[in-house]
């Protein structure tokens, strides 16, 4: 696991180049405004954030007071209360964004998989009730049955890198938000069922130069042999469903205590990073690529 200090450098260099560009193109409403600098920095804040999700807790609050509050001190000088703290998290958004737009994606390969995965809101029971997502978030349907929430799309190349994401409500189906998430990528993309579509495939083909290969239904017509390798690389399709297992139960993406928007936003992005800045991944290794023919 990366040590903190190697994530907080990492982080901090990052910031050092882009916050002084996000000042330069804020707009100014023409009203004095105060600008004390704060006890924590915004790569502090951005870092706290991460690790969390790099750490053991299941608790934000929990591994802050308990943890931060209590072990990272000689780390983090400036450290606040868990209140004041919450106060920053919002600040820290858009920075987030571009941070994870920018250093954690990885490299296309030519050989890439797609999936989405079902990100609850809250317990089907509190749906009628639930009032944090409202106009946001959708009833959606996966094969484990109906959700309240999001869907979070995503494409990974053979290394177990993320190559792009979205997050769309949870009613929008697997194959509208494909266009978008192939715009930089090249070579072959691997789906389940889900992405079956001729339109679909002559689009991507014609317009992005990248090949959609999904197992074909039984009763489609006109169906030509797979090639070996395609055949063989989408039984390593699950490479995605691991990668998606491990940024629910390692990295955290979804819970059902969030209070806001911004919270939730915060999340699912620190998750992603924090995915992004393990040392291992899932792979399909070079000794599978290597059998592949030619």
């Amino acid at each position: 696991m990366e040590s903190l200090v190697e994530l907080f450098v990492h982080v901090d260099d990052f910031c050092q180049i882009y916050l002084p560009k996000l000042e330069q193109h804020l707009l100014e409403s023409g009203a004095i405004r105060r600008r004390r600098a704060r006890s924590l920095s915004m790569s502090e804040v951005m870092t706290i954030l991460i690790h969390f999700h790099q750490s053991h807790y299941r608790n934000f609050k929990a591994y802050y007071c308990e943890h931060v509050l209590q072990h990272l001190r000689s780390e983090f000088p400036g450290l606040v209360s868990y209140t004041r703290f919450v106060d920053f998290i919002p600040s820290a958004l858009l920075p987030l964004c571009a941070y994870f737009r920018q250093a954690c994606l990885g490299d296309c390969t030519g050989i890439s998989f797609i999936d989405s995965t079902a990100l609850k809101v809250c317990v089907n029971p509190r749906i009628a009730s639930h009032k944090v997502f409202a106009g946001l978030a959708e009833r959606g349907r996966t094969s484990t049955g109906w959700f309240y929430g999001f869907k979070l799309h995503l494409v990974i190349n053979d290394r177990g890198e993320l190559l792009n994401v979205m997050l769309t409500p949870g009613n929008v189906d697997d194959r509208k938000p494909v266009p978008k998430l192939v715009r930089e990528l090249f070579g072959k993309l691997f789906g389940d069922k889900g992405y079956i579509s001729k339109p679909l495939y002559e689009l991507l083909r014609q317009t992005f130069g990248v090949q959609l290969v999904t197992k074909l239904r039984s009763n489609s017509k006109n169906r030509s042999p797979m090639p070996l390798a395609d055949r063989l690389l989408l039984r390593k399709r699950a490479l995605v469903e691991t990668v998606i297992d491990q940024l629910k139960n390692i990295s955290q993406v979804e819970h059902s205590r969030h209070r806001s928007v911004t919270s939730f936003m915060v999340n699912l992005l620190c998750g992603l990073i924090a995915y992004a800045h393990q040392p291992k991944k899932p792979s399909l290794g070079r000794d599978v690529l290597a059998c592949l023919p030619a």
